[in-house]
């Protein structure tokens, strides 16, 4: 069986949570399932040469940068390749680009949808965007053969949304990777960035607004916390919000940019508490990242956050930045670490590719 997953930007090591998804599961689908060859399509400015990741081909096509033509053109020209390369089935990844699923279909392929959030709640988009990105959702529902949902939460509002197609809604998360970690080189990672262990806080996101970083600087410095603000993270295109964050980097707030995942690992690991104050998520891919190092953990009241199925202390309500001040000012946060957590089967990439297999096997 050949499948093309198309949508992102591609892999690896490339920016943002569906590039990261993809990384992680489907070299675990073709080394579980040596029948299914999977060929991922990813974009020009991203993908400069065809390669093989851990058994999975990785090729590109033609995408203009940008934010509101690049993931559709790219997509459409994937599909062509697709139809074209003999595939019989077809991944596509988020809701904006399954506004060409009817396309896959009319070329007589099997199409599967995963719907990583719902995007057309993100503050970036005009009006029109969000549109088009409520429509790429019905679209997808209305003509993949199995649409997966990444939450369960999500699965739930897409069930209430379109009670007639419920059957072939699925819900498969993301899941925890663990990455590299050296621990020697701890001390030299935070020495980078004038840090110690347990001298800061870390958030690791998008510079975007529905990550929420705004409010949760606000909440910081109103906190009279004397603990570092580190900020993991860029904006993949340039805006006045993120030119606006960047401009309140300080002594007490330090934005590293995009890092690689051992420095990253460092500051998970080293951190006093990891904080997500996101307004929107699918299933954050960063908390489950933090939550693989064991540390204190505290994110925003979100489904998708509550989705993780951490204790009530671990969340705070979304946007409230006196709420989120307070529990800055903790004197500790060694009971914000996810000791009674029950998640790590339900976050397992192994399982998480197994289940995604057989879908592709039913199929």
């Amino acid at each position: 069986m050949n499948v093309a997953v198309v949508g992102l930007r591609g892999i690896p090591d490339i920016l943002g949570g569906v590039e990261a998804h993809c990384e992680q599961v489907m070299p675990r689908v073709v080394d579980a399932n040596p029948h299914i060859c999977v060929t991922v399509i990813g974009r020009t400015p991203y993908v400069k040469q065809d390669s093989t990741y851990k058994g999975v081909d990785v090729t590109s096509v033609y995408a203009p940068r940008g934010k509101h033509l690049e993931a559709i053109v790219a997509t459409f020209l994937s599909i062509l390749k697709a139809a074209r390369g003999g595939f019989e089935l077809v991944h596509i990844h988020a809701i904006g680009p399954a506004l060409l699923s009817p396309m896959v279909r009319l070329m007589g392929l099997k199409v599967v949808v995963t719907h990583h959030g719902e995007d057309f709640q993100r503050e970036k988009w005009n009006t029109v965007a969000k549109l088009s990105l409520r429509m790429g959702e019905w679209l997808g529902v209305h003509f993949a053969h199995k649409v997966i949902a990444v939450s369960p939460s999500l699965q739930r509002k897409l069930h209430a949304r379109f009670p007639k197609h419920a059957n072939r809604i699925a819900y498969i998360p993301n899941g925890m990777t663990e990455l590299p970690h050296d621990t020697t080189k701890d001390r030299a990672v935070l020495a980078e960035f004038g840090l110690q262990k347990g001298s800061f806080f870390l958030v690791a996101a998008r510079l975007v607004p529905e990550k929420g970083i705004d409010y949760l600087i606000e909440a910081y410095r109103e906190s009279g916390s004397d603990k570092r603000l580190v900020i993991a993270g860029s904006a993949m295109h340039g805006s006045s919000y993120s030119e606006d964050l960047l401009s309140q980097a300080a002594q007490d707030v330090t934005f590293t940019g995009n890092l690689t995942r051992s420095k990253l690992a460092v500051l998970y690991d080293n951190s006093a508490l990891f904080v997500l104050p996101s307004y929107h998520e699918g299933l954050p891919i960063a908390a489950l990242e933090a939550l693989s190092f064991g540390g204190p953990i505290l994110l925003s009241n979100i489904a998708a956050n509550t989705d993780l199925g951490l204790p009530e202390r671990n969340y705070f309500p979304v946007g409230n930045v006196k709420a989120l001040a307070q529990r800055l000012r903790a004197d500790s946060f060694d009971d914000l670490k996810p000791r009674s957590w029950q998640g790590l089967e339900r976050f397992d990439w192994d399982a998480i590719a197994s289940e995604l297999s057989q879908i592709y096997l039913e199929l």
